[in-house]
């Protein structure tokens, strides 16, 4: 199912039962499976993968050399996991071999218009990104996270594994996981409970979630104090001890 002006290379894996719309362009090195749908003006460069099941809209140009005065031109790589949905406008660029040289997406991802993935960004599965959510170079997102539209995030922040980053938010230090962060500059306003909820986290897991939150973030202890009274005090439910991993981990320090 390709439309007679759309221009796919020869280069190109295109599996049985994709749909390229009309004057999409479709370049070297690109695999798309089987399943998804390229509609019209779409620009995909080359070195691109895209997964089963993928619904990608008009004007979004995935593949595109990075905006990285480092980048020289060597091969790097875009990957999208399967069932994604990305909307109209969007931006993916490929990856650089100063950052590991693949820009990431995982499965079922929902990408809004206007929403930008730099250079050598891992995305995690499910992440909801709204409309003209930025992510700069090196930034990692994990499963399940949800980006308010107009957010800025900085160069090699992380963002933890179900957190709500709120609209408009200027985000320069990583946010922990299972929290809600906003603001310019973001700051948290405690546990993203609601998200917690609706993906089925247990009453308990959430509770010791909010002593290690307190502890943390509300008794006015240094890092390193907090930690201890958490090891001594709260049950090590694996949520927080992923909660303590990702803290202990930061390179550019955490959202207070």
């Amino acid at each position: 199912m390709i439309h007679p002006t759309a221009i796919v290379s020869d280069k190109a894996n295109i599996a049985d039962g994709v749909t390229i719309g009309a004057y999409s362009i479709i370049g070297d090195h690109v695999t798309i499976a089987a399943g998804t749908r390229i509609n019209a003006h779409v620009m995909i460069d080359p070195y691109v993968e895209i997964g089963a099941d993928c619904n990608i809209y008009q004007y979004a140009a995935i593949g595109a050399p990075p905006q990285s005065l480092k980048f020289r031109g060597e091969t790097s790589w875009v990957k999208i996991g399967d069932g994604c949905t990305i909307r109209e406008f969007v931006t993916i660029h490929r990856g650089t071999e100063f950052g590991g040289g693949l820009t990431q997406i995982g499965d079922h991802c929902f990408l809004m218009a206007y929403t930008h993935i730099a250079h050598d960004c891992l995305v995690g599965r499910q992440v909801v990104m709204a409309n003209n959510a930025t992510l700069a170079g090196h930034i990692t997102i994990g499963d399940h996270a949800t980006i308010g539209g107009l957010v800025a995030i900085h160069q090699f922040v992380r963002v933890g594994e179900y957190a709500f980053v709120g609209g408009k938010s200027a985000v320069v230090k990583d946010i922990p996981p299972y929290v809600i962060a906003a603001g310019d500059r973001a700051v948290l306003h405690g546990l993203n409970q609601v998200g917690l909820k609706r993906h089925g986290f247990s009453s308990a897991s959430v509770s010791q979630l909010k002593k290690t939150y307190r502890l943390i973030f509300r008794f006015g202890l240094t890092l390193n104090e907090a930690i201890e009274r958490v090891k001594a005090e709260v049950e090590p439910v694996p949520e927080v001890e992923r909660f303590i991993a990702f803290i202990k981990a930061s390179q550019r320090g955490i959202t207070r």
